[in-house]
């Protein structure tokens, strides 16, 4: 025997010990799946009224503009029966090549046989064709609702991405390139990882984005020293330790979103915002909120008010001995901190002194790219869903999250892990994204019903421990960071909600990148810019086109303005020295903590 048939003999062998490995896998697939938690229906899509619009819009459009309709698909049938010609005649050649490929550059078609080889570039091309027919068809409907046709558009496109060929096995060239190169080897660890995260997500499959071992809450990332000073049943508040020897009088006390942890502002010591903050001199206090279970299925608005925000500001003002401190909150800390405002301006109580807020809405008459979720046919559910669970899952609130950029957080990382077999990243933001945390049942149905579907903070008043709110009762000194690319809090809805505040002192950042990276973007990357005007907050538009462009950072600009307002310099203070029992180091309890379902 030779050594090239003994080299096939080995790799038959190990291809037939894969295909193996592929069938036990399969059968502890099919059991993963059997565990499958039953869900309200309305989580997994639209409602049936919504393509029932669609299809009533397209029928009207056929009928009443008959010629219009016949144009496209004229079009759309040229365009596929001339490149099926094309590609028959390149074949008639005897070559294996494909025909001229005018298609547009796309990265997920990167493969150089896209491009070259002419069965997956028939199919590539043919899906361009396809995708544009679709998209051209949706945008061209006219007798639909703005609200209507902003769904359709964005669901049409989540079918168009999804049936791309490059999330097929078949029609995947790298994927079976791999799967050849390695004697199958690919697929037997790519299966390996799919029944790992349905076994994970209790029947659902949910990509893992990030290696979990790779990184250590409190070990290396969210290493900046500090320590709980405070703890209640909302939340544990931590004081971080000076690295100067003089800080600014007045505190400053952060308020991160609850809907994922506090740790996005302290990852690697490179990029943490918490510790650039110690470090210009600011004696700061950082909220890390509770991870909920169905024991806090009744904790509303007012409770993350008054046991979180108002609970968490006297807190540190005993600690500090000041009046006053400087607030900041992130997206919805950012508009629970304005109701928050609002309230105290209500009452006469004049506890903060200025406030920061990140890429926050508090109009949300525009809510942008997620209100295509915010509809009755989602929230519906979700309020069914809630009553049966006790909180809004987190695995519910990361799905919706991750389909406003599905080839991003969805099909490119499940191509890799399940048909590459490729191991996931050791990537810390994506390690925290994964890192999600519940909503209370109560606190959620409020958020959206009140705030996201009623607008109630801009339009006629949002309720907070008795007193109604408005955005005019919000009227100190405020500083609003918003970032361009925003999926979630998109950057004009978040002016839209500056605009109509009472505060006579108002600045207005626009930062570039998205909701994460535009706000975690410390001056030493010198990555994105910022755009600023100082002159009045009138449309958008306006604002926009009258900006001033600045490389790098904003952190200096705000923190320059953040200084301004924060009092001379005193002794630094350290965690403990008030009288305040120490409790536990940063980053605390709560943030590891994993709650009971």
């Amino acid at each position: 025997m030779t050594t090239e048939t003994k080299d096939e003999a080995a790799r038959f062998e190990r291809l037939n010990a894969n295909l193996a490995k592929v069938e036990e896998l399969s059968k502890r697939l099919t059991t993963a799946l059997t565990h499958r938690k039953q869900a309200d229906p309305a989580l997994h899509g639209p409602s049936q009224e919504l393509y029932l619009k669609a299809a009533a819009a397209y029928v009207a459009e056929m009928m009443q503009n008959p010629s219009k309709i016949i144009e496209q698909q004229v079009s759309y049938w040229g365009k596929t029966l001339k490149h099926y010609v094309e590609a028959q005649q390149a074949l008639s050649k005897g070559e294996m090549k494909a025909p001229a490929d005018p298609g547009p550059r796309d990265r997920r078609f990167a493969n150089p046989m896209w491009d070259t080889h002419p069965f997956f570039n028939y199919l590539k091309q043919q899906y361009q064709m396809n995708a544009e027919a679709v998209t051209t068809a949706v945008s061209g409907l006219e007798r639909l609702e703005d609200t209507d046709r902003r769904r359709i558009e964005y669901f049409s496109k989540q079918l168009v991405d999804m049936l791309a060929p490059t999330n097929f096995l078949g029609t995947n060239p790298d994927a079976l390139e791999k799967a050849v190169a390695t004697d199958g080897e690919s697929l037997v660890r790519g299966l390996e990882n799919l029944v790992r995260d349905i076994e994970a997500n209790n029947g659902d499959v949910l990509v893992t984005l990030a290696d979990k071992e790779a990184f250590h809450v409190g070990q290396n990332i969210a290493t900046t020293p500090g320590a709980v000073v405070f703890r209640n049943h909302m939340l544990e508040l931590i004081q971080y330790a000076p690295t100067t020897d003089k800080v600014h009088q007045t505190p400053l006390l952060i308020f991160p979103p609850w809907i994922n942890k506090f740790y996005i502002l302290d990852m690697k010591p490179a990029n943490s915002l918490i510790k650039w903050i110690v470090d210009q001199g600011f004696t700061l206090f950082v909220v890390s909120w509770v991870n909920p279970d169905a024991s806090y299925r009744d904790v509303g608005m007012d409770d993350y008010i008054r046991d979180g925000y108002l609970a968490a500001m006297d807190q540190v003002r005993a600690i500090t001995g000041e009046k006053q401190i400087n607030a900041v909150g992130y997206c919805i800390a950012g508009t629970t901190l304005s109701l928050t405002l609002g309230y105290l301006k209500k009452i006469g109580d004049k506890r903060v002194k200025s406030a920061t807020l990140f890429t926050t809405l508090t109009d949300f008459s525009d809510p942008g790219e997620v209100g295509v979720f915010l509809k009755d046919d989602f929230v519906d559910g979700i309020e069914r869903q809630c009553a049966v669970d006790g909180v809004l899952d987190k695995f519910f609130m990361g799905r919706t999250f991750s389909f406003l950029r599905s080839n991003d957080l969805i099909y490119q990382p499940a191509i890799k892990s399940y048909m590459m077999g490729e191991a996931p990243p050791a990537f810390d933001l994506l390690f925290w994204n994964g890192d999600g945390t519940n909503l209370p049942a109560k606190m959620a149905v409020e958020y959206l019903r009140g705030l996201c579907q009623q607008d109630r903070f801009a339009q006629g008043g949002f309720p907070v421990l008795g007193e109604m709110v408005r955005l005019e009762d919000v009227t100190l000194p405020l500083c609003a960071i918003a970032c361009e690319t925003d999926h979630i809090a998109h950057w004009k809805g978040s002016f839209n909600g500056v605009r109509q505040m009472g505060s006579k002192d108002k600045t207005f950042i626009v930062s570039e990148s998205g909701h994460i990276a535009g706000i975690v973007n410390p001056p030493s990357k010198g990555k994105y810019g910022h755009y600023v005007n100082d002159g009045p907050m009138t449309t958008p538009q306006e604002w926009i086109t009258g900006a001033t462009f600045h490389p790098g950072s904003w952190w200096p600009r705000w923190g320059e303005w953040l200084a301004a307002r924060s009092g001379k310099m005193i002794a630094a203070r350290q965690p403990g020295d008030s009288g305040h029992e120490v409790l536990a180091p940063a980053p605390g309890t709560y943030v590891t903590a994993v709650p009971k379902l």
